[in-house]
């Protein structure tokens, strides 16, 4: 019971954060599922509501979360965010561990602090910059099957090239949960490749509607689960998918959706395989005067 209480005193906290007077302007924004550079500028908030989940074959069918997130800029560089999970069904597949770079897909309060630590202009209007993300989710739920959840902690970098017209990012990243009573879910390490195009129709500067398209690839190879300190043998494996996605941007809104496609899936023991991982999302965001996300 006290843990339970711990959590959702950390739900509240991070549910606080979307209270904010600031007028609305439209910032920049990353892919759907793979792992991107932009944070937001000095002061900037962003609300994002995510629904995202996967289509596994036999009777475990969809596996679907609803995630709400918070974002604020606390320098141009330096950003945090926190999300909060509202589960719409039950995943008995593998555990992908990322459902995108952002927001974890599966139970877990989750806070993140970026940074880009560097920014560095190639020519008009075009940069080379990193980023890297370190953060802590806390499961709300007690089991995962036979296995006892447990805080986890998470850290990802991402480096890549943006234009006006052009995007190409590279990321990987890597979770691992703390072990309960000889029990501790699988880490996963994820990786991404992320193209992405503006058609010079849309290159438009706010308030005018800016649409991308983009191609990504992720994969998550993921440790067997332990239970009572031995092994799992149905648990854990390697999955690789790509797929096409968009992004619309207009005045303080965005949109973004899309699908990915197993390439390569390789399962330890008798586990459902997915057939393909979707997510749509939302945003909202909230800018205190002039000025514009990166």
């Amino acid at each position: 019971m006290r843990a339970f209480h711990s959590r959702c005193r950390i739900i509240v906290v991070l549910l606080s954060l979307a209270v904010s007077p600031a007028a609305a302007h439209a910032s920049g924004h990353g892919p759907v599922f793979g792992a991107a550079t932009p944070t937001l500028g000095k002061g900037g908030w962003a609300f994002d509501q995510a629904w995202m989940g996967q289509r596994l074959d036999g009777p475990a069918d969809t596996g679907a979360i609803l995630r709400s997130m918070i974002s604020f800029g606390i320098t141009e560089k330096v950003q945090i965010s926190g999300s909060v999970p509202v589960p719409l069904g039950g995943n008995g597949g593998m555990s992908s561990g990322r459902m995108s770079a952002m927001m974890s897909g599966n139970r877990d309060v989750e806070a993140l602090l970026g940074w880009r630590f560097q920014t560095r202009p190639v020519g008009e209007g075009a940069r080379v910059e990193s980023t890297v993300y370190v953060g802590a989710l806390v499961p709300t739920d007690e089991r995962r099957g036979p296995v006892r959840t447990s805080p986890a902690g998470y850290v990802s970098v991402a480096s890549g090239y943006a234009s006006r017209s052009h995007y190409f990012w590279a990321g990987a990243s890597h979770q691992r949960n703390a072990e309960r009573s000889a029990d501790r879910l699988g880490a996963v390490t994820s990786y991404s490749l992320v193209y992405g195009f503006r058609p010079a129709a849309w290159r438009r500067d706010y308030p005018k509607p800016d649409l991308r398209f983009f191609v990504e690839a992720v994969g998550d190879r993921t440790d067997r689960s332990q239970h009572a300190g031995m092994d799992m043998a149905n648990t854990g494996g390697h999955v690789a998918l790509a797929g096409p996605t968009l992004l619309l941007l207009y005045k303080a809104y965005g949109v973004e959706g899309g699908m990915l496609f197993p390439v390569y899936q390789r399962t330890n023991g008798a586990q459902p395989k997915e057939r393909f991982r979707f997510g749509l999302n939302f945003t909202y965001f909230f800018w205190p005067g002039k000025g514009q996300g990166h």
